[in-house]
């Protein structure tokens, strides 16, 4: 076979091969490489890396203490090692002391007028043998049928009477004095006789016996020189008229939701406190004599059947009304008779003036009405109930009988719901050019039907009157 002939290109590579060895060999590049690295391996030989051990620690023959702090080890802090300037001290429970009218006075009218105009009603009540009801005919409450129409609202029945969101509303029971008393959410009480004369001021008159929200107020219309008024601030307080004091009758830690009386027991006040507890203040012993817990959440009303006082009514924000008969409360688990459910929270639950029918109002955006023999028919209308935050919710409330029902209008009005047909429905909207604002809590004078007071969250009472 013969041999392959070279390529010009292999033929130079060859030459550049042996000319580069050749240029080694003269260097003697290879024998000093060897050198190189036989002296490497032998320092590596010599070289002989040991592990030191570390050396033991001797054990202290006191243990060594971890510092931990007080509250990592679940501990209640060491008030002694704190200098006591920077010691806050606890919130002391309250003490019930007595707030005189002058300092609780929170307004440029004198408190003179104001008493001397409820103790001449009450001296003009106690005039007569029966208490100034015989006369007229009536009881603790007038009933009586309205012309709707007849309703109106004049210019000079409007007034801002406290600086708050009014939560509570109450007439004075009296047909000789139109006066209303309201709560706001700054703990103001202030009340408006609206016949003041003109050398009598505005006939406003403000105080500020609580520091948290108004709940309650209640004037019994045999007593009417004594108010009670309850609060979110866990206390009740007795205003005396004839002493001018606002007594701290009752204090809790809890929060009072709620708060009302037995027509024919001036003597026990039925309050919510907490989370669905009901008490009784006995004000002649000073002190709560029984207590039941009804609900799952606050209590928001208290009502009582006027034909039968042992019938209550609760409402709660645990979505429930219940009618109780307080015979057969047990203190350990106390049965309702009725059991009225909603989809969110019961902010009013009250007896029709007959007292066979019940009336709820729920942030659901319904009103309920509650009929029968053993209040065995329930009865839902839609209505529109979202107030939001910043109005008091709605509380629908009886007017002089069984007929209708008022409830807060969101465009500013009052709706009026007849129960007269078997269907519950909205006949009639009271209106106004004089409404500013959305009226959210009302109060029917006891005893001059057609009159309605109507209360904001901007501190204003509007009263509707009936021409008829």
């Amino acid at each position: 076979m013969a041999p392959q002939r070279l390529t010009e290109y292999e033929r130079k590579r060859l030459e550049n091969i042996k000319r580069n060895d050749e240029l080694l060999a003269s260097l003697k590049i290879h024998s000093k490489l060897a050198d190189l690295s036989a002296s490497a391996k032998r320092q590596r030989l010599q070289i002989k890396s040991y592990r030191v051990s570390p050396e033991k620690k001797v054990k202290p023959e006191t243990p060594i203490v971890i510092r931990r702090s007080l509250r990592t080890q679940g501990k209640e802090p060491d008030s002694a090692t704190i200098p006591k300037s920077l010691v806050i001290p606890k919130k002391p429970p309250h003490e019930l002391v007595p707030i005189s009218m002058a300092d609780a006075n929170t307004c440029s009218e004198s408190d003179q007028v104001l008493v001397e105009k409820i103790l001449s009603v009450c001296r003009m009540k106690d005039g007569d043998s029966d208490g100034g009801y015989a006369k007229k005919g009536i009881g603790l409450r007038v009933r009586g049928s309205i012309d709707l129409e007849s309703m109106e609202l004049a210019p000079e029945n409007i007034a801002r009477v406290v600086a708050g969101r009014i939560l509570s509303v109450k007439f004075f029971p009296s047909a000789d004095m139109r006066m209303v008393v309201v709560g706001d959410k700054f703990g103001n009480v202030g009340f408006w006789n609206v016949d003041s004369e003109n050398e009598d001021g505005d006939g406003i008159h403000t105080y500020q016996p609580h520091s948290a929200p108004v709940s309650g107020i209640l004037i019994h219309p045999f007593c009417m020189n004594k108010i009670i008024t309850s609060c979110y601030d866990g206390l009740i307080r007795l205003l005396d008229i004839e002493k001018e004091i606002f007594g701290l009758a009752y204090s809790t830690d809890d929060s009072i939701f709620s708060m009302s009386q037995r027509p024919d027991d001036m003597n026990s006040t039925y309050f919510g406190e907490g989370n669905g507890v009901l008490c009784i203040w006995d004000e002649r012993s000073g002190k709560t004599s029984l207590s039941w817990n009804l609900h799952e959440s606050r209590i928001n009303t208290i009502d009582f059947n006027s034909e039968n006082t042992n019938t209550m009514a609760t409402c709660s924000s645990d979505g429930t009304a219940c009618i109780w008969d307080l015979r057969k409360l047990s203190k350990r688990k106390p049965e309702s008779l009725k059991l009225v459910a909603h989809k969110r929270a019961v902010h009013s639950a009250f007896f029709s003036p007959s007292g066979s029918l019940l009336a709820t109002t729920s942030l659901d955006d319904t009103i309920g009405l509650v009929s029968g023999e053993n209040y065995e028919d329930e009865l839902m209308i839609n209505h529109n109930n979202r107030t939001g935050r910043w109005l008091s919710t709605f509380r629908g409330v009886w007017g002089w009988d069984d007929s209708y029902m008022f409830v807060g209008n969101m465009k500013r009005g009052v709706d009026v719901i007849s129960t007269a047909t078997e269907e519950m429905r909205v006949v009639s909207t009271l209106e106004s050019p004089h409404m500013s604002a959305i009226p959210c809590r009302f109060d029917p004078h006891p005893l001059n039907p057609g009159m309605l007071a109507g209360t904001t969250a901007g501190g204003q009472v509007y009263i509707w009157t009936s021409s008829s």
